[in-house]
């Protein structure tokens, strides 16, 4: 079998890549991996005309430039009772404490004032007689009776607001079996 390359051909045989540049005549030049568009000779691209420089790509004739907003159609198809639950339970014992401390204040303010005394002061008149002296208020509505009372409350509600809304949790979640559940639509703006 005979070689028809010639003998460029035969001579650079068997070389790796960078002994087939040096092998060859001239200075070596650095290596530039091929491009995904060639600028054209004439400088245009897409049938477009460009005046001078390489061919830049535009955007297309038509193209949006107010931002696009997308929407999402979801379906809450089931509400799991146990997050429900928790979440819930920690909701209202944020209330209960916000409710403690409310009172508080408010009970602050209004001894402050003292409303206290003359409010019990008229009902003392009011409620006496000659043997006794009446109902007083100011005992009645102390500070550590009116913690103690609305502290009571507070942990009713926790109980209360949990136990309802666990409960909610299962009667959406038998309702969204037969009505398929509430539908939202979500925007985002880009």
């Amino acid at each position: 079998m005979t070689d028809t390359r010639g003998p460029e051909a035969r001579s650079d045989y068997g070389a790796l890549p960078g002994e087939r540049e040096k092998s060859g005549s001239g200075p070596a030049q650095p290596y530039h991996p091929p491009q995904a568009y060639q600028p054209s000779q004439n400088g245009t691209q897409g049938g477009q005309q460009r005046g001078g420089g390489p061919a830049v790509r535009r955007p297309r004739t038509g193209a949006r430039t107010t931002p696009r907003t997308r929407k999402a159609r979801l379906r809450v198809a089931k509400a799991d009772p146990w997050s429900v639950m928790k979440v819930s339970f920690l909701l209202s014992i944020a209330l209960g404490v916000c409710t403690v401390v409310a009172s508080a204040v408010l009970w602050m303010v209004m001894d402050a004032m003292g409303v206290f005394s003359s409010v019990g002061g008229t009902i003392s008149e009011a409620t006496g007689s000659n043997e006794s002296n009446g109902f007083d208020l100011q005992s009645f509505l102390s500070l550590p009776r009116v913690l103690i009372f609305t502290s009571v409350i507070a942990v009713i509600d926790v109980v209360l607001a949990t136990a309802l809304a666990t409960l909610g949790a299962f009667i959406y979640n038998l309702s969204a079996g037969f009505v398929g559940g509430i539908e939202l639509t979500l925007a985002e703006d880009e």
